[in-house]
């Protein structure tokens, strides 16, 4: 018996310390995480039937969440670790800029929309697009034809440069307008996990109906 209480004290001066130093290694970690998941300005189903609450949970809570987690354990270790996240959508390349640009992106999509979002943009913004495409609808003409010509995976975006000159560009499946010195103002993702859910293959109803829930006073906040 004596002999049994002394293998058991041994083994439990061995488990205790080892187990309190996986704990604070996990917190550690989980205190280290540079990026987070944003939290979104309205509920997961507020933006239905443009954008289902499924589809939310999906592409906010799986996808991004990923991109945030591969992001923070790509970077541990390299030039990058300390950077903010346009600076490494800027200068990144490779798994770090592929993760990146899709925070980036996913974060800058999923704040422009409201559940009272719709109508048209204000101000210097409203002067900005009927300077450069005559009107606000022939704009929105020109932005779900660049969101069609994407091939395969993607983004397109109203993004304007330093004197304030709008434009729609066109990007790959993690590309963003700050790599072309633009500043990004408007965006809708044309990734196939957006709307597949909600639309299946019809990318043309998904891009016209994004308008309807469009923050406006966000995106002008951009500008």
């Amino acid at each position: 018996m004596k002999n049994k209480l002394i293998i058991i004290l041994v083994g439990l001066a061995v488990l205790i310390p080892l187990s309190i130093k996986l704990l604070s290694s996990n917190i550690l970690n989980q205190n280290d995480m540079k990026f987070e998941l944003i939290e979104l300005p309205y509920a997961a189903d507020a933006l239905a039937p443009v954008i289902s609450k499924q589809t939310i949970e999906f592409h906010h809570g799986k996808h991004l969440q990923a991109y945030v987690n591969n992001l923070n354990n790509l970077i541990q270790g390299t030039n990058f670790e300390t950077a903010d996240l346009e600076t490494i959508v800027k200068e990144s390349e490779g798994s770090i800029f592929n993760n990146a640009g899709q925070v980036l992106n996913h974060n800058l999509y999923f704040l422009q929309f409201s559940p009272t979002g719709g109508g048209k943009p204000s101000g210097r913004l409203a002067q900005a697009i009927d300077a450069e495409w005559g009107s606000f609808e022939n704009f929105q003409k020109e932005f779900e034809a660049g969101g069609m010509g994407v091939f395969g995976s993607g983004w397109v975006w109203l993004a304007a440069d330093n004197a304030g000159k709008l434009s729609i560009v066109r990007e790959g499946p993690a590309g963003n307008p700050v790599t072309k010195g633009l500043k990004p103002l408007l965006t809708f993702d044309v990734w196939e996990h957006a709307y597949y859910l909600d639309f299946q293959n019809r990318r043309a109803d998904h891009l016209n109906s994004l308008w309807k829930i469009v923050d406006w006073k966000t995106v002008e906040s951009r500008y």
